[in-house]
């Protein structure tokens, strides 16, 4: 058994170069910028009012000046602002040649073309200056996963397609003459498969692109033709199978197939018989087939994997840090992630553990993560968890 800091650096040893490819700012959410963006115009590209009022030269409170004209956005004034003038202006609108400040429309009295200003005006110019925001030449810098506020960003850029990491293809293989997909009746030895749409979900919110296969049944050939299905695949998820009983077949029928594996079996609870190597031009992960060790496997290796695939930091899944609302036992000597909640800022572990409990992982919204032989913690003790 291999420890699961060590296991995730020879995941990302295997772990393929993605090629990129151009898509439309409206497409390009969550996808991960793989070369910075360069803004190709200044914003804002003319000095602009930041308030409705009257663009001046000066403003000397009590002075009477005469409106020539106005200025809103997308309709300049075509002309200059002199002394005793004033252009009325809006917000967003360019700022007339001549003018220094903008006097907000709450300091002025106006009469038909005449203003008189207040007695008391704020010493703001009120101008957003040219370039204020960001100036020709400016990066969005790669890599990035585009957030909603950096589609605003791009686009004001004048950018209408960004260069972005392809998503990496994932094929997903359930193993199990117990499995039924959900929908159908299942025998009475049978049990609906559940593992292989939980990942199916989670790798979208990755940014990957899955592809749920057939369910691989318990001989040889079976698993062969579904395997021979998922090539071309970047990475290949098997979902049980991966352990040593008479029907664990994942680890036999690859190495028959020419498989390279990195490692078999990790020190951590749920999730202690996962293996990974490489088969052909894929990466192929394989994750125990009890329920919740396969989706804490999916938090804890696939979520790191599909996020160096994509360009980004190469590390662990983000740990946070919180106190416990009550106190937990000394742990063994596997790295153990338990299912808990954070409420109100403390983490509470459920008293069920056991890997097959859905029930008790659909409520976790942490994993408590205890380290190899942790000693006891009391109610109070800071600790680490992942968040779900």
């Amino acid at each position: 058994m291999i420890a699961v800091a060590e296991a995730l650096d020879q995941l990302f040893a295997l772990v393929p170069p993605m090629q990129t490819e151009t898509v439309a700012l409206c497409d390009a959410l969550g996808r991960v910028l793989a070369n910075d963006a360069v803004a190709l115009r200044d914003q804002p590209p003319f000095a602009a009012s930041a308030m409705d009022g009257y663009a001046v030269t000066d403003a000397t409170p009590g002075a009477t000046l005469t409106v020539i004209g106005a200025s809103a956005a997308g309709h300049g004034f075509d002309g200059s602002v002199g002394p005793g003038q004033a252009v009325r202006i809006f917000t967003g609108a360019p700022l007339p040649q001549g003018a220094t400040r903008v006097i907000i429309q709450e300091d002025v009295t106006r009469s038909e073309d005449r203003i008189v200003l207040g007695g008391n005006l704020d010493t703001s110019t009120h101008i957003r200056p040219a370039g204020n925001d960001f100036t020709v030449g400016a990066r969005l810098s790669a890599p990035r996963q585009l957030a909603p506020n950096d589609i605003a960003l791009l686009a004001s850029m004048n950018i209408a397609h960004v260069q972005v990491t392809r998503r990496p293809v994932v094929a997903l293989i359930a193993t199990g003459d117990e499995l039924v997909m959900p929908g159908e009746p299942p025998g009475p030895d049978q049990i609906v498969a559940s593992n292989s749409f939980g990942l199916f979900a989670h790798l979208i919110a990755l940014g990957a692109e899955p592809r749920l296969l057939p369910i691989a049944r318990d001989t040889p050939e079976a698993l062969r033709t579904v395997l021979e299905l998922a090539r071309g695949a970047d990475l290949i998820i098997t979902i049980g199978g991966a352990s040593v009983g008479d029907h664990d077949l994942v680890a036999p029928v690859t190495a028959s197939l020419g498989m390279q594996r990195a490692f078999y079996k990790v020190a951590m609870r749920p999730g202690k018989p996962l293996m990974a190597g490489r088969l052909g031009q894929s990466m192929l992960i394989g994750l125990p087939g009890n329920p919740v060790s396969a989706m804490v496997c999916g938090h804890v290796f696939v979520a790191p994997v599909v996020r160096a695939m994509l360009g980004l930091e190469q590390t662990f899944a983000p740990r946070r840090s919180a106190f416990l609302a009550e106190p937990l036992p000394t742990n063994g000597p596997r790295e153990h992630y338990m299912r808990a909640r954070i409420e109100d800022g403390k983490l509470r572990a459920f008293d069920r553990q056991d890997s097959a409990l859905l029930s008790v992982l659909a409520q976790a919204n942490a994993l408590i993560v205890r380290p190899p032989n942790d000693p006891a913690r009391a109610a109070g003790a800071l600790v680490e968890y992942l968040g779900m």
